[in-house]
C-alpha cells in the first residue's frame, strides 16, 4: 500500500485492540498516525512508543467521544498537528455491559447509542469538512458481524447500533462521493481482543470458537488487512459504501 505513506489517519478507541493493531499496521505503511483513547493514556503512549521506534511519526489523543466539545477539541488538535486527515477509523465502540433488552433503561440504551452510534457521526461530520476541503479522504467505520445476527447473549442493544453504522455507511457513501470521499466498513467477527474482558466469560468464547468454521476467535492483526485495503486508493478507488466481513466463516452472505 505505497499510497498510504505520509497519509495522516485518525483512529478512534486505537490503545488497545483492533485499533493498537490498525495504528500499527497504518505506521509500518509509512503513515501518519493520530491514536486516540478515552482513559488509556499509558497503553495509548505504548502504541505511539511503538510506532516511533519503528521510525513512523505519531501522537495520543484524548478525548470521550460520547462529548461533543471533546469531539471538536480532539479534531482540531489533529488537524493542527498534521495539517489534514487524510483516513478516519470510526473504530470506538464497546458493550458497555451486556443485559437483555427487559433490563435495558433509558441510561443504559443512551450511553450504548451514545459510543456506538452517534459518536460515528459526530466524529465524522467534523472531519468531512476538512477531508472536502483537500480535496477528499476516506472513512472507515467498524461494525459488526452482530449488526446481522442480532447478537450473542445481552448483547443486542450493542447489536441494533452497529446495525445503524453499517446503514449510516452507505448513506454517507452516498452523501460525500462528490467530495472525493469514500466511505466503507469492516465488520469484525468475534476477535480475540480486550473488548471481552468482563464481558464475555470463557465458556462464551468458546462456544463462539465452536460455531466459527475456521476453528478459533480472529486475532487484531487478522482484522488489519481490510482497513489498509479500503484506506488506499490504489488498491480501492473504486470501493465505496461496502463492508468487509473478517469473520472467520462464522457468517457469509
Amino acid at each position: 500500500m505505497r499510497d498510504l505513506k505520509n497519509k495522516v489517519v485518525l483512529i478512534t478507541g486505537a490503545s488497545s485492540g483492533i485499533g493498537a493493531a490498525l495504528a500499527r499496521a497504518f505506521g509500518e505503511c509509512g503513515s501518519r498516525v493520530a491514536v486516540h483513547y478515552r482513559s488509556g493514556a499509558s497503553a495509548a503512549q505504548s502504541v505511539v512508543s511503538q510506532i516511533k521506534e519503528a521510525g513512523g511519526d505519531a501522537i495520543a489523543v484524548q478525548a470521550d467521544i460520547t462529548e461533543s466539545s471533546q469531539v471538536d477539541e480532539m479534531v482540531a488538535k489533529v488537524h493542527s498537528h498534521f495539517g489534514r486527515i487524510d483516513v478516519l477509523v470510526n473504530n470506538a465502540g464497546g458493550f458497555v455491559r451486556r443485559a437483555p433488552i427487559v433490563e435495558a433503561d433509558d441510561d443504559y440504551i443512551d450511553d450504548v447509542f451514545r459510543l456506538n452510534a452517534r459518536s460515528v457521526v459526530a466524529v465524522s461530520r467534523r472531519v468531512i469538512p476538512l477531508m472536502a476541503g483537500s480535496g477528499g479522504g476516506n472513512i472507515i467505520n467498524v461494525t459488526t458481524q452482530a449488526a446481522r445476527t442480532g447478537g450473542g447473549p445481552g448483547a443486542g442493544l450493542y447489536a441494533a447500533c452497529k446495525g445503524f453504522v453499517s446503514t449510516i455507511t452507505r448513506t454517507m457513501a452516498k452523501e460525500l462521493v462528490g467530495e472525493r470521499i469514500r466511505v466503507n466498513a469492516v465488520a469484525p467477527g468475534v476477535i480475540e481482543t480486550p473488548f471481552h474482558d468482563g464481558h464475555s466469560s470463557p465458556e462464551i468464547l468458546k462456544r463462539f470458537s465452536a460455531a466459527i468454521p475456521m476453528g478459533r476467535l480472529g486475532t487484531a492483526e487478522e482484522c488489519t488487512g481490510a482497513f489498509l485495503f479500503l484506506a488506499s486508493d490504489e488498491a480501492s478507488s473504486y470501493v465505496t459504501g461496502q463492508i468487509i466481513e473478517v469473520n472467520g466463516g462464522q457468517v457469509m452472505p
